[in-house]
């Protein structure tokens, strides 16, 4: 075999490796996923246009489109089935670092920085273009291990300012719910990307790579998310879809 031989059977090698990882589940990062995050309500009247202009996201591969459903709408004649009070803190956690005094739906938060009326979507679509094009420095995979666990890594470029806050959402791609009292009586929704865990797994201080193991909970969708503390922005993301 000649060094021209060598040299082509080598990268048959690594791209046959890249190709079995990609198919054992593997989910990269190196094109930046935008995360987009829907605050809204079954309860709230302006809620539904937003709610199908995030299941239009959530088809897009450079989008992770999360709905979290807020609870402070229950009291007016509907509670809503998927609302968290965790999911109104974070909203509130939002507010808070952005200076703001009350929330509001539905509202869109942009790769944990910026914050759109969840019904302009030009804007919220400028702004996924704009957040698209960012680097990082700050990379993450996620992987569903034989054993069935998720596999979290992640590594960071040199003068990127640690910690990084490690959260895992998991999230039920479809619900269709008949909504019987409160502003959208009557109304038949399809929500998407609905939230139902959003979980702290840990810190990462950057000073070396990461790698974290979690819960696997079957073949459900799953995201990882590395984010600055204090409701600060989103550096990396990556999806099990």
């Amino acid at each position: 075999m000649n060094m021209g031989q060598i040299r082509a059977w080598i990268a048959g090698c690594l791209t046959g490796g890249l190709i079995a990882a990609a198919s054992a589940g593997t989910a990269q990062a190196d094109t930046r996923l935008v995360v987009v995050e829907l605050f809204t309500s079954q309860g709230c009247s302006s809620c539904p246009p937003a709610d199908a202009f995030l299941h239009e996201l959530s088809q897009r591969d450079d989008v992770i489109a999360l709905a979290l459903h807020v609870d402070y709408w229950d009291y007016i004649g509907w509670k809503d089935s998927f609302a968290q009070p965790a999911f109104t803190q974070r909203q509130k956690a939002y507010a808070k670092a952005a200076g703001r005094r009350s929330v509001y739906t539905p509202q869109m938060i942009v790769s944990g920085e910026d914050h759109v009326v969840g019904t302009h979507e030009e804007d919220a679509n400028s702004l996924i273009l704009r957040h698209a094009s960012v680097q990082t420095g700050v990379r993450v995979a996620l992987e569903r291990a034989p054993d069935g666990q998720l596999v979290i890594r992640g590594d960071a470029g040199q003068g990127v300012a640690g910690p990084l806050v490690v959260q895992l959402v998991r999230y039920i791609p479809s619900q269709r719910v008949e909504i019987t009292r409160g502003e959208n009586a009557g109304r038949q929704m399809d929500y998407a990307n609905v939230v139902t865990e959003w979980t702290t797994i840990g810190e990462w201080d950057l000073s070396a790579p990461l790698q974290i193991k979690a819960p696997g909970a079957g073949n459900q969708p799953a995201v990882v998310i590395l984010q600055r503390k204090g409701a600060g922005p989103i550096l990396a993301a990556a999806r099990l879809r």
